[in-house]
């Protein structure tokens, strides 16, 4: 374990200089990892940790088309590397169960009867074990039960992958049966590709993942962005200058100022002027909203969230619904602005 200092808290956490990826092969070297799912983390974890030389099967069904073909325009054969989730189940050693949440309530009755003694059953979100009394996400008794939570979507899992730069991963032991536990979930999170990983349990990982999620990486980061491209707009301001003060600033400049050095050190790079501004008023904005983020983590909590996942998620009509719910943010006036101004960016010129 590596003792890092966050300002004045000590946290362990796993590097690759005590766990490489040579451990990580050894520890993974007769195992069998099937991935259910391939949807957004699925098709990221399996392919790299095939390219790390980890055996991978892909467990899915033919009747979900999308999946499946997908599946196999990334190279996994029907009946060698590809197959129905029950038979991937019966092959594997570790179940890498990365279907949707509302996903494995549903399909857990199916694969549960084929989890052997000695299987490792791994997630990358606590949601479905934390909330068993809503999912009957039960595991059994003679399994391990793990987690490897990488903090990024699948998409950037794989590129940065790709790069060579690594995606930082929570873990968790929920259950160790078979006394490996641990090693298995470190080797599976460096196997994945992950930066450093860093130790949870899985409620911690669910609440944290859920707030998160709806407050300052997607919801709370929309609706701002929303309010103040409205206000800016309401008061004159061209859809370009709105969507550049708003968004394109934000994301093209300021953001990669922060992922280099820090908020403080993105400040000190910005005019005074800016300084003293965000200074003043970002405690004014850390007040107004505090109360909203104490209401949304009591929601996770308490499982109100996760009901209304599972209620909407599990809807016939779910995905005609969330496209149309899309297709209005698509469409507003903000994101056709940005549409326009992405296309005018220097890297997009011929």
């Amino acid at each position: 374990m590596t003792k890092i200092d966050f300002g004045g808290v000590v946290e362990d956490v796993v590097t690759r200089d005590e766990f490489p990826l040579e451990k990580a092969r050894e520890v993974l070297e007769d195992e069998v990892v099937a991935v259910l799912g391939y949807g957004v983390q699925g098709p990221a974890q399996a392919l790299n940790m095939a390219d790390n030389d980890v055996q991978v099967i892909i467990g899915g069904s033919p009747q979900r088309s999308r999946s499946w073909e997908k599946a196999q325009a990334d190279g996994w054969v029907p009946g060698e590397t590809l197959f129905r989730w029950e038979e991937a189940v019966e092959r594997a050693t570790v179940v890498q169960y990365l279907v949707s949440d509302a996903g494995q309530m549903a399909l857990w009755p199916r694969i549960e009867p084929h989890v052997s003694e000695g299987d490792a059953l791994c997630f990358s979100h606590g949601f479905s074990v934390v909330y068993n009394d809503q999912t009957a996400v039960i595991p059994p008794n003679s399994a391990d039960v793990i987690l490897v939570a990488p903090k990024g979507s699948g998409t950037s899992v794989r590129r940065n992958f790709l790069t060579g730069s690594g995606i930082n991963a929570s873990y968790a032991v929920h259950q160790d049966y078979t006394g490996r536990a641990r090693e298995r979930v470190l080797a599976l999170g460096v196997a994945i590709g992950s930066g450093y990983l860093f130790p949870t349990t899985f409620e911690k990982e669910v609440y944290s993942d859920l707030t998160g999620e709806r407050g300052v990486l997607m919801g709370a980061l929309a609706g701002i962005m929303e309010a103040q491209y409205e206000t800016l707009r309401e008061h004159g301001h061209s859809p370009s200058e709105a969507f550049n003060e708003t968004v394109e600033e934000l994301t093209q400049s300021l953001i990669r100022l922060v992922a280099e050095n820090g908020m403080d050190w993105m400040y000190a790079n910005c005019s005074t002027t800016a300084q003293r501004g965000a200074l003043d008023w970002r405690h004014r904005f850390r007040e107004a909203v505090e109360p909203v983020f104490d209401e949304l983590y009591q929601s996770v909590v308490d499982g109100e969230e996760t009901a209304i996942v599972l209620e909407a998620n599990s809807a016939a009509d779910y995905r005609e619904r969330l496209e149309e719910e899309l297709r209005e943010m698509r469409e507003s006036e903000m994101w056709q602005a940005g549409a326009a101004v992405r296309s005018l960016r220097p890297e997009n010129w011929e």
